[in-house]
């Protein structure tokens, strides 16, 4: 019995999709620093999100759990203080699980950067002690409170 793979496809295929992203909110996240929701997968933890990051501001110390990051600058320019590279626009990073590390954004320009995350991030003080947590449930909560508060409809098209 010969299987034709194009009918086969069609019966599982999920549609494409194209989000306009200037119709997704930014939703605060810290002092300066904001995300844009691009895609949430509960299946299997992972999160795409804009992260836009004003001059001065800081993603606190951090550690990536239960997955890898990646990273692609498109706007300003930012850091980690435990690097000595710097990320530009055009600029690709890869973040391996376990790394620890805090974002900053010197200069006069805003950073703006496409993130696609997997599992969580542990926020950790001085003594490697975890003071929170962000994972893709964290992140779709803050984004549902945001748009409660905005009298915003949450796009369902996100949760792919």
């Amino acid at each position: 019995m010969s299987i034709d793979i194009n009918q086969f496809t069609k019966l599982f295929m999920v549609d494409d999709l194209a989000i306009h992203i200037d119709e997704v909110p930014w939703v605060p996240q810290g002092d300066r620093v904001w995300f844009k929701p691009v895609r949430f997968s509960l299946a299997n933890g992972q999160w795409i999100n804009l992260l836009k990051v004003k001059p001065g501001g800081v993603v606190n110390r951090h550690r990536h759990t239960g997955g890898q990051v990646m990273a692609y600058t498109l706007q300003g320019q930012w850091r980690y203080l435990e690097r000595e590279w710097v990320a530009k626009p055009g600029t690709f990073v890869y973040e391996p699980p376990g790394d620890i590390h805090t974002l900053v954004v010197e200069g006069e320009e805003e950073m703006m950067t496409l993130f696609i995350l997997e599992g969580s991030i542990q926020y950790l003080n001085d003594q490697d002690e975890i003071i929170g947590q962000d994972d893709v449930f964290s992140k779709i909560k803050r984004y549902k409170e945001y748009c409660e508060q905005h009298n915003l409809e949450m796009r369902k098209d996100l949760f792919f």
